[in-house]
Order: C-alpha cells, then structure tokens, then sequence
C-alpha cells in the first residue's frame, strides 16, 4: 500500500485535530489574558482578540471550526474507503479465500472501526483535552490557520448561522451567542485552582468563596429571627423607653404600632439621646426613622445592595404576607460576605436582637 495514503489520512487527522484545538481553545480562553498579551506586544495574540471579545465573531469562529471538523471527518471517511478498504479486501480475499461480496464489505467494517478510533483518540479527545487544559496557547498556535479557515467557509458560515438562528426562532427559543461564562461551581473550582496555583492566599480564596456564596443565601438564612429582637411600641411611655434602651445593648430598635406585624420605624438611641438633650421627652413617633422592608426571599446580595442604596443600616424582613419574621443587618451581610471578622467599622454594628 502507497505510504502517500497514509501521509493523507494523518493530514486529514491532523486538521480535525486543529479545528478541535481551535474551537475548544478559543471558547475557553480568557478575553482578559488575551487583552494583556495583546497590549504587552504578542502578535498573535493581536490577531486573536477581535475573534473573543465579541460574541458575533466568536461566533463565525467556531462556526468556521465545526465546518472544519465536519468536512476533515467526512473526508478520512471517503478517503479511506476509496484508498483502504479497495486495497484490503483482496489481501482478506487471499489470506481467509473469501468470495468478493464477504470481502469487500469486510473491509469496508474493518477500516471504518479502526480509522474512527484513531480520529476519535487523535483528532478529537486528546486535542480537547490539552485546549481545556492550555486554552491561551491552544488558541494562539490555532488563530492564523483559523483565519484562513474563515476566508474560505464564510459563505456557508453565513447561510449555516442564518439557517440554525431561523429554526431556534420557529421553536420559540433566541439564538444564543458563544459567551465566555460560568456557573457558580466552575467558579468556585476556578478559585480553589487559583489558589493551589499560588495566585490566592488562602484567606482569599476564602473572601472571594463567600462572595460568591452571598448570591445564592436568602435574606431568611442570614436574618435575626423575630423571637429574638427587641421591639417598642410606639405609644410606649418614656419610662418604658429608657427602661429597654438602658437593657439592650443594640443601637436601633425597630418600633411597632399595634403588633410587631406592623412595624413603623426603627429608633436609634443616639437620635433618642441628642433629642432628649436639646428638646426633653418626646413621643417615639417623633424619634423613629423610616425603616426598609425585604421579603424573606430575596438573595442576600441583592438585599445588600438595596441596603446601600438606601443608606440604611437594617431592614424588617417580611414573608408574602406581610408579617414580620425577622431583622436583617448590614453586619449580618458583612459577617456573610467576609467571615466572622469582619470590621464592625465597616457597618453599624448588629442592630438589634434579643
């Protein structure tokens, strides 16, 4: 058998290799590695940037790519049966003095099981792996072949893109671009090889962990539950006042009208203080300031921001029925977010829990 049908078939392996290289290189690399190289100089990470960084032309790459895997698999196919399978059936003819009809397609079985291995190994699992594994490098070595690759299959690219992006829109679903993204625990695995890598200490893998945990807690995770907070009542004497006050050690007590249902206001012992000092005893409904209400299930870190946004140091926490259940602090979310030290600095402190 010619050596020159071997040569082609290991080319042909080869670029389903490449393609393979390219499209899993190119999806996993990130767009700010990419970015730095390109700005300290490396040329083709120059020519690779504009592919990533925006999604329609990562798009027509890995389009470009997955033309390239289908036609270098359909292409080993052919190849082999017109070169191989012709040249094997009458050696299978003579050694095992089979008839034409059993040989041939014998041969057709034999080439299709072993070349399909071969590629499978060759040209697809082992060049998956090391783009996975070294995505920058996989798709630096890849982007000049890549950029020819979509020179020559732009047209079917186009018609392709158009053809798939009509069928998701006849099934109701939107055309969805190739996106650098992660879920939670790939970010999480992300973080702990960052710090294995030396990149992160350990207290900070530990701070970024929490952060990314802080997304998927309930204000009702993080809460002081009702039965634990201290209250007033709004109609509640002086005496009464100062009496709670001088016992709790909390600088915001929330103040109900009625039922602790009914939550009114939040009085802060430094206003009750000031006041006093300027004016003497005065109702609690001259005393109290505005207080934020949260649903129980709201995420934590959308609680956070809307504490920040209304420069508030607490928040009654509700259910769906508009009853009280708990209070949240800002130092409840800082103790979330970074640890059990947290700096009371950073917050007003725990505001009030029995």
């Amino acid at each position: 058998m010619s050596p020159w049908i071997w040569v082609v078939l290991i080319l042909l392996i080869a670029a389903n290799a490449l393609y393979v290289t390219a499209e899993f290189g190119a999806v996993g690399v990130r767009r700010s590695r990419v970015r730095r190289l390109s700005d300290d100089g490396h040329w083709l990470a120059r020519r690779l940037l504009p592919h990533v960084q925006d999604p329609i032309a990562l798009d027509r790459f890995v389009g470009a790519s997955q033309i390239g895997i289908t036609l270098s698999s359909l292409a080993v196919g052919a190849y082999s049966q017109a070169t191989v399978t012709t040249r094997l059936a009458p050696l299978l003819m003579r050694a095992f003095d089979l008839a034409d009809l059993t040989a041939i397609p014998l041969a057709a079985v034999l080439v299709l099981v072993v070349l399909t291995a071969v590629q499978l190994v060759l040209g697809e699992l082992v060049p998956k792996a090391l783009a996975l594994q070294y995505p920058t490098q996989a798709a630096l070595l890849t982007v000049l072949p890549m950029e020819w690759s979509l020179v020559v299959f732009r047209p079917v690219i186009s018609l392709l893109n158009g053809s798939a992006l009509l069928l998701l829109r006849a099934f109701g679903a939107s055309g969805h671009s190739h996106q650098h993204l992660h879920s939670p625990e790939e970010i999480d695995l992300l973080i702990a090889e960052s710090r294995d890598g030396g990149l992160l200490e350990p207290e900070e893998q530990q701070r970024l962990r929490r952060a990314l945990r802080l997304g998927t807690r309930r204000v009702r995770d993080l809460m002081v539950p009702r039965e634990r907070v201290t209250m007033l009542e709004v109609s509640a004497s002086w005496d009464d006042v100062l009496r709670t006050v001088l016992v709790s050690p909390f600088s915001r007590l929330p103040v109900f009208r009625g039922s602790p249902d009914q939550i009114v206001g939040t009085l802060r012992v430094k206003d009750l203080v000031d006041r006093y000092a300027s004016e003497g005893p005065l109702p609690l409904d001259r005393l109290m300031r505005p207080t934020v209400h949260l649903l129980e299930d709201m995420p934590a870190d959308s609680a956070l921001a809307l504490l920040k946004a209304r420069r508030a140091h607490s928040a009654i926490v509700v259910d769906a029925h508009a009853r009280t259940t708990g209070l949240l602090t800002i130092q409840d979310l800082l103790t979330e977010l970074l640890g059990p030290g947290a700096p009371p600095a950073a917050s007003a402190g725990r505001e009030a829990s029995a």
